[in-house]
């Protein structure tokens, strides 16, 4: 079973998460809270305002009552852990934190969201450290908020869990059912030494290599390979291999597999049917292709051959009604 700590970051900046509101954010902004990647320091950096941290930090209150931070998740849905992240915060941690969640429908104003429940209880926080907490509340939530207790700074927020998209925007549309935003995820992968595969599932266009699926080279005569859940059984009109900043270790070559898993078992070699033949790929490139098949699939499996790999993967076509 996978950690939760491999499942998608539903408040990441990059998938469309925010800040929306702070208590106070005097030293350091808000929005440090959900950027990607690890928090950076340099000591001795002095602003006007003191120590500067890749992190959201509050001044020192003087009265009663503690600091809070909310957050709409990019990708809501059902949250199975929480990492609270007070990296390079030494003297000026928070020593205790809780989180609750709320579910919105439409774009409320902060001050508009009702609802909350607690998901993380108040538990004791140590400075330069990443606390992982677990979260059993099986309810689809599209808002988180943090409390740290008085005050202080935290470098990261993560939110790890399964992406639960809205109804009404699947039905009857044309929708990319490999998005991690629609709830496709990746279930299995050849490799994943440079990047996480479930990267080619993001939301937007990748800015560098690091926001796609990049493997190791491989010496073996092989190929490398990643099997997609789609949002849902649906038919695919349109394959998109995007090869964006992969300058000189994109695949030479990829092709394009479909089952339908409620008929048939993954592992049944004999199920699997071909969407895309083998097609040559370019580097730096958004390659689309027509797909004529129109059989129906829960799953789709992408070779590369024989190893690189790709920034983004979009099957682009209709759920079953």
């Amino acid at each position: 079973m996978r950690g939760h700590g491999r499942l998608p970051d539903l408040a990441l900046r990059t998938y469309g998460g925010s800040v929306v509101a702070a208590s106070d954010e005097s030293f350091a902004e808000k929005e440090a809270l959900i950027r990607p990647g690890r928090p950076e320091f340099r000591p001795r950096t002095f602003g006007a305002k003191g120590q500067v941290y890749d992190g959201w930090e509050t001044r020192r209150r003087r009265e009663p009552g503690h600091e809070w931070a909310v957050v709409r998740l990019g990708l809501p849905g059902v949250i199975r852990s929480v990492v609270i992240d007070t990296a390079w915060f030494t003297g000026n941690y928070p020593p205790f934190a809780s989180v609750e969640a709320c579910t919105a429908d439409g774009y409320p104003a902060p001050d508009e969201l009702t609802g909350w429940v607690e998901i993380v209880p108040r538990a004791a926080l140590t400075g330069d450290a990443a606390h992982e907490f677990e979260v059993t509340d099986p309810r689809r939530f599209t808002h988180v908020r943090v409390n740290i207790f008085p005050d202080g700074g935290v470098a990261r927020l993560r939110v790890h869990g399964e992406v639960v998209p809205d109804p009404r925007f699947l039905s009857g549309l044309t929708v990319d059912l490999a998005a991690l935003e629609n709830g496709a995820r990746v279930v299995a992968c050849s490799d994943e030494f440079y990047s996480s595969p479930e990267s080619v599932l993001a939301p937007g266009l990748a800015r560098n290599q690091a926001e796609g699926w990049e493997t190791a080279r491989r010496r073996d005569g092989g190929n490398d390979w990643l099997v997609v859940a789609l949002a849902g059984p649906g038919t695919v009109a349109v394959a998109e291999l995007d090869t964006t900043n992969l300058l000189y270790n994109a695949p030479g070559a990829a092709a394009l597999r479909g089952i339908d898993g409620r008929s048939a078992a993954l592992d049944d070699e004999h199920a699997w049917f071909t969407l895309l033949p083998e097609a040559r790929l370019q580097p730096d490139s958004r390659h689309r292709f027509r797909l004529d098949d129109d059989r129906p699939l829960t799953h789709a499996r992408i070779d590369i051959f024989p190893d690189g790999g790709l920034a983004r993967l979009r099957l682009l076509g209709s759920l079953l009604s």
